[in-house]
């Protein structure tokens, strides 16, 4: 399933439209990474989102890559 374990961000659903406005359905899905976390000592695997993935390096709790 496309949805990030930490924000629950998932799928949106929405139209494309053409020159001539025809609709047609289309659906956006997040840009999930799979991510390896320490939580209390134990590593945790999660599916992130790239935002929330940025999130957590601003705030500290993912160290930064150089």
């Amino acid at each position: 399933m496309q949805k990030c374990d930490l924000t629950g961000k998932g799928k949106q659903y929405g139209n494309n439209v053409s020159f001539s406005q025809r609709h047609t359905k289309k659906v956006w899905k997040p840009n999930l990474q799979n991510k390896t976390i320490i939580v209390d000592g134990k590593k945790v695997r999660m599916k992130l989102s790239t935002q929330a993935i940025r999130t957590l390096k601003k705030k500290g709790l993912i160290p930064a890559a150089k």
